[in-house]
């Protein structure tokens, strides 16, 4: 093999390799833009203390899919409430998903069920709730622990309806 074809190649395969990465990884895509979705606030009873989210509601099959994907930043007291139209069980994975969450799960009556901390940013790990939930509130990695929020605390809001 000549010096001048071995070159070739080399450029064709690095390259070829170089697309598939940018095909592949999240900052290589286009990010879809930002579903506009209302806000309402939400309080976590835990401790005594009541500590208060503004989240965006995802209701919709469409919204719930998209959840928080392609965000690369979200203010301590933001999240998201999905909401489902019955209780059951839940899965979420990371996949797209840059920022690490808490993602809390929560049952029809307001108590939170289970607490999946720390998850791993852009992670196709499935994600249960290990108990039947209606809604799940996705917040800042770290907060559920910063807060001392922990499953058996209530969640209040317009869309639950638990009672404080």
């Amino acid at each position: 093999m000549s010096l001048r074809f071995s070159k070739y190649v080399h450029f064709v395969l690095m390259a070829t390799f170089a697309m598939l990465i940018a095909l592949h990884s999240p900052s290589g895509a286009e990010t879809p833009p930002r579903l506009d979705l209302a806000v309402e606030t939400i309080k976590v009873l835990s401790g005594g203390k009541s500590h208060v989210f503004q989240a965006e509601v995802a209701k919709s099959s469409k919204e719930r899919g998209r959840g928080l994907m392609y965000r690369t930043e979200m203010a301590d007291d933001e999240g998201m409430l999905f909401i489902f139209d019955g209780e059951g069980d839940r899965y979420f994975w990371m996949k797209d998903t840059p920022l690490s969450l808490d993602i809390i799960f929560i049952s029809k009556a307001g108590e939170i069920v289970r607490i999946a901390e720390n998850t791993t940013p852009f992670s196709e790990k499935i994600i249960p709730s290990r108990k039947p939930a209606q809604y799940v509130l996705e917040v800042l990695a770290g907060t559920s622990n910063r807060l001392g929020i922990k499953a058996g605390d209530r969640i209040v809001s317009p869309s639950i309806g638990a009672v404080e």
